[in-house]
């Protein structure tokens, strides 16, 4: 018996301008199965996501759910044919708390109107303990909460509404280790009690352990449907991006330059937030890795050796001197340089609305003017220049940012500090969100960097690119380094287990189960 189609799509287009974002595309997804949707960024999942969320109507093409041929003009619309949504690009309003965030759009009301907000508040606890999500009040704002606590409380609002299918746009790019395989029970959850899962991500492991079948789209066209089981990974590829990606980590090559040379250090530093007490030290011409689950301190050392959170205890080190910085500004304009790649580049590495250009010479603006005035000719030959470094298209330098994909925003906001010579660049889980092939990229331009002398400190949440791309990855736990890998004991296994708190055979069991 054939199962029933909960999505069905016929010969739909969209197009912005000269841009097409879907071609003809045409794709069922069967009920009550967990189907993945897998593309370069810009091959137009995320505009099929916004037409069955009810933002983005198409040119041409039918979409039917559940049997019914719909026009879903608008979010309410899909809702109220059991569409939920929870996006990557988090839809959550920073300045309310979360118990206001959990009942938005549709708060319980009494009879005269008054929302009922004990009962909800009772409602809303329940479902958070059925979902094993703790870890913080109903009444923090969401703006203050973590990032992949707010990742969480996303897919648990959309989840809260019951829905027949669950439209889930990257819902593990900023999660890691055991916050990953909770979002794995949610999905099982989910199929479990018959509900459609459409499943955005670009980690193929995902894909394997979650989801029943998976459709492939590259530049808005449709190039594959069929059961995960029968694709072979390196076929999945190939597939995405159009080529064979032989080589996903560079190869290593030895440190031939300022060996042992300390251009960046810390000593037993702490702030008043999540980091209580990081040594380490960052040589030139190195990738230092740095692991842990999220909340254990990893966040704050970031952006205290960028100068972004002060710290209470203990003080940072450049070319063997200690330094003070009390701005992002002091980092900066350092003697080495110090540049850093957020975790959040949407909101905190670029101004969407301003062009490539912009953005890319903001922090060094003042080299490109003369006499209070901007060298237009000056600064668009350097922009040009560090943009063909990033391979990012040449209209990025008139276009606004936000006109580009995730990939394409990300190689911007490293283009920013590439342009500024800085000699240190930490990178905050830079691939988060990012396809294959510009993942890829990203890898290559972190070992050049380092390979011309620059020194990189590299947070992830992906181990794998841990253990490939870093020459030394240090492990936190509960705010402090918990193991120093190099050599043949930088492995997955050691990494979570020190991760963990645990021993790597503790770790492996926790994984078996």
């Amino acid at each position: 018996m054939t199962q029933a189609s909960a999505i069905s799509v016929a010969g739909v287009r969209k197009a912005y301008g000269p841009t097409v974002a879907l071609d003809d595309v045409t794709v069922e997804i069967r009920q009550g199965t967990v189907h993945a949707l897998l593309g370069e960024n810009g091959a137009g999942k995320s505009t099929l996501v916004k037409m069955l969320s009810g933002l983005v109507t198409p040119d041409h093409g039918e979409i039917a759910i559940l049997g019914q041929k719909v026009d879903l003009h608008s979010p309410l619309a899909a809702q109220r044919l059991g569409v939920q949504t929870a996006f990557q690009e988090m839809t959550l309003l920073r300045n309310l708390t979360v118990l206001d965030n959990m009942l938005i759009p549709r708060s319980p009301v009494g009879p005269v109107g008054m929302i009922r907000r004990a009962s909800a508040r009772r409602d809303v606890v329940r479902h958070f303990d059925e979902l094993g999500l703790h870890g913080f009040d109903l009444d923090d704002e969401i703006g203050e909460l973590d990032l992949a606590v707010r990742q969480k409380i996303e897919i648990a609002r959309a989840v809260y509404r019951k829905p027949k299918v669950l439209l889930l746009d990257e819902p593990t790019s900023a999660l890691s280790g055991p916050d990953v395989d909770w979002m794995g029970e949610v999905i099982r959850r989910e199929r479990d009690r018959g509900t459609t899962v459409i499943f955005i991500s670009h980690r193929l492991r995902e894909v394997r352990d979650y989801c029943d079948e998976l459709t492939i789209l590259r530049g808005g066209k449709h190039i594959a449907t069929g059961h995960v089981k029968d694709y072979a990974d390196e076929d999945v590829v190939r597939m995405i991006a159009g080529r064979s990606l032989i080589h996903s980590f560079p190869p290593r090559t030895a440190v031939t330059h300022q060996v042992g040379a300390e251009v960046l250090g810390a000593r037993n530093a702490g702030t008043d937030g999540k980091l209580r007490d990081a040594s380490f030290s960052l040589r030139a011409g190195e990738i230092l890795g740095v692991a842990g689950l999220q909340g254990m301190g990893q966040l704050d050392l970031f952006l205290a050796v960028f100068g972004d959170r002060p710290l209470k205890r203990g003080h940072l080190v450049v070319n063997g001197e200690k330094v003070v910085f009390t701005s992002s500004r002091d980092a900066i304009s350092a003697r080495i340089g110090i540049s850093l790649v957020p975790e959040e580049r949407k909101t905190e590495g670029l101004f969407l609305r301003l062009s490539g250009t912009h953005n890319a010479t903001i922090p060094i603006v003042d080299r490109f003017t003369r006499f209070g005035l901007i060298d237009r000719e000056v600064e668009s030959d350097a922009v040009r220049r560090v943009f063909r470094q990033v391979n990012v298209a040449e209209r990025a330098e008139w276009m606004p940012a936000e006109s580009f994909s995730g990939g394409n925003q990300q190689k911007i906001a490293i283009a920013k500090w590439l342009l500024t010579e800085a000699r240190v660049l930490l990178v905050y889980d830079p691939t988060r969100g990012i396809d294959v092939g510009t993942k890829n990229e990203i890898y290559q331009l972190l070992r050049s960097y380092a390979e011309a002398g620059g020194a990189v400190l590299f947070y992830s949440t992906e181990i794998p690119e841990l253990v490939h791309l870093s020459d030394r990855t240090l492990v936190f736990y509960s705010g402090a380094i918990a193991a120093e890998l190099s050599g043949d004991e930088l492995t997955e296994e050691n990494i979570l287990a020190a991760a963990l708190g645990s021993t790597p055979s503790r770790a492996a069991e926790r994984l078996a189960v």
